[in-house]
């Protein structure tokens, strides 16, 4: 299927979601976070077509958010996060805290995250990296940027 190219639109919202803008892709990332490195293991969890998890992958390995790497004598790979890929599992730790507080319902998030360096269940926020101050929608205001559109 032919998708709508963003990567040159003066916008960073716009070139993130051309690289994981589809629902597949932030799937397969959290997969292989937590450890499904495999071909078979990916499509197992997610109940993707061979063929969408072909092409997924390909896009993620293309935009080097994924790495390929062989782990056998054929042609067998198992992917792992670069460090494009790792950044962008902190944006999917914004959607996980965002998920658990308005979609969770009764039950509560189907997963609990434990800090390393204080050992706490927690979630991530958003703080400022100059201050440190909590960073939200209402704290900022928008400028132009350098690389805004003339």
């Amino acid at each position: 299927m032919q998708r709508t190219d963003f990567s040159e639109m003066a916008c960073s919202i716009a070139r993130t979601l051309d690289v994981i803008g589809e629902p597949w892709s932030p799937l397969i990332l959290r997969d292989v976070w937590v450890g499904f490195s495999r071909f078979e293991q990916l499509q197992a969890d997610l109940g993707i077509s061979r063929k969408v998890l072909t092409e997924r992958l390909n896009h993620l390995v293309d935009r080097d958010v994924l790495e390929r790497r062989p782990y056998d004598n054929r042609p067998r790979y198992e992917y792992v996060l670069t460090d494009r890929g790792r950044e962008l599992v902190d944006v999917l730790m914004v959607m996980v805290a965002w998920g658990d507080k308005w979609l969770a319902g009764q039950a509560g998030p189907p997963v609990l995250y434990r800090h390393h360096a204080c050992g706490e269940i927690s979630h991530v926020d958003l703080a400022c990296a100059h201050c440190g101050k909590p960073m939200h929608a209402d704290d900022i205001d928008i400028l132009p940027g350098p690389g805004a559109a003339v």
